[in-house]
């Protein structure tokens, strides 16, 4: 059991107040980690922290109720607020614009934290310039069955084609079962150009290494490789940034490293007290990131090269959706992805032989963006299915809407 709510303890950091609201609540039950401790090793790290998030705005992803219940994603600053936090004004393709909180030192980083924020979710610019990035960011994401030296062995390619093209890598664990690597880049590009860029080091490294990395956008196309996900260069996406703790129970943290340590290291590794004396003894591998600014005329000449990628086949049914290449069946819609699991637990179960045959990568789990938390949807790809074998689409196991209320 938590222990009891205790009052209110005042931090002073750098001649400012925060105020740590409920400093002995239990946001990581298994190390035993309380709010203040997290609030803690926040400042132990902040010198790397505010390298991944100073001057950036940031959505506010909050889990107000504890690691085991979705983040709800604020991307409005508090109207409650000290009036030394900074905001900066961000407009979305949609037409709609948010006030978002921008961290400028060690005090506010530890205001976002005492709001539930367990990790950083900056946008890639800076607040004084909103629709120039000013960093390429590379998400290495495993597919189901894919295991950490095919990750590494991914990496190391998109090391050198980043390299081979002008820019210098930057790796770190993102906490959960990838690898992240960060390139500075010249705030003289627009989201656009930027996302075109990092979609063509992304089919670059699928053309180095066919079978182990992907560049294919299509989830149920991809096999048991590591998607190179260029998408999260796009206007609307944030990343767990550097030094960001995961809402995972052992309570991991997107770490940055060497390369030499890269082949031989492990996400499990690295946890916010192991990271604490690491950051102690060693600093930040990343320190040199601000220095090392490069440019993306090299991989907007080969975009040129290389030309548009394939676009995929549209469905005959005239909506201008796209068509999938694969036999698929969807699952479960579901608000959280334990009633997602138990949804597909129930289909596997009338279909075990059809379970016999799937790869890993044949079930699709995808947690997909709601207006303001994630929901899940479960897909199964009947690819390895004899064809006269194939169960047809049923009735959903779990039908959640997550726009009820809100068309």
């Amino acid at each position: 059991m938590s222990p009891k709510t205790s009052e209110a303890e005042v931090l002073e950091i750098d001649g400012r107040e925060v105020r740590i609201s409920s400093p002995n609540k239990l946001v990581f039950p298994e190390p035993g980690i309380t709010k203040l401790e997290l609030v803690k090793y926040y400042l132990a790290v902040a010198d790397g922290a505010l390298r991944g998030v100073a001057g950036r705005p940031m959505v506010l992803k909050r889990f107000v109720k504890g690691i085991d219940n979705e983040a709800f994603f604020q991307k409005r600053a508090p109207e409650k607020r000290p009036d030394w936090i900074e905001t900066a004004t961000l407009h979305y393709a949609s037409g709609n614009s948010a006030e978002e909180v921008v961290v400028r030192d060690a005090a506010a980083l530890a205001w976002v934290v005492n709001l539930g924020c367990i990790d950083l979710n900056p946008h890639p610019v800076r607040a004084d310039d909103l629709e120039h990035p000013d960093e390429l960011r590379v998400d290495l994401d495993p597919m189901p069955g894919v295991d950490w030296r095919q990750i590494v062995d991914v990496a190391m390619i998109a090391k050198d084609v980043l390299s081979d093209h002008g820019l210098v890598g930057w790796p770190k664990t993102s906490g959960s079962r990838g690898i992240h690597i960060y390139a500075r880049i010249e705030p003289l590009w627009n989201y656009r150009e930027v996302r075109l860029a990092a979609e063509t080091l992304a089919r670059e490294v699928e053309r180095r290494a066919p079978g182990l990395a992907t560049a294919k956008w299509w989830k149920e196309e991809r096999g048991e490789s590591v998607f190179v996900d260029f998408n999260q260069n796009a206007k609307d996406r944030t990343v767990a940034s550097a030094y960001s703790v995961r809402a995972l129970p052992d309570a991991r943290v997107s770490t940055p490293l060497t390369w030499e340590e890269v082949p031989d290291s492990r996400p499990e590794r690295f946890t916010v007290r192991s990271v604490i004396d690491r950051f102690a003894d060693r600093g930040d591998p990343a320190e040199g990131m601000d220095g090392a600014v490069g440019s993306l005329t090299g991989l907007l000449a080969l975009a040129e090269e290389l030309g548009p990628a394939e676009k995929p086949p549209k469905s005959p049914d005239g909506s201008g959706r796209r068509a999938s290449t694969m036999p698929l069946v969807e699952i479960a819609r579901a608000k959280t992805k334990p009633e997602a699991l138990e949804g597909l637990e129930r289909w596997k179960s009338r279909h075990s032989d059809v379970v016999k045959v799937l790869e890993p990568a044949d079930v699709l789990v995808d947690g997909m963006r709601g207006s303001s938390s994630l929901w899940y949807r479960i897909r199964v790809n009947l690819q390895h299915v004899p064809e006269n074998e194939r169960p047809m689409q049923e009735a959903l196991e779990v039908d959640y809407d997550p726009w009820a209320g809100k068309h």
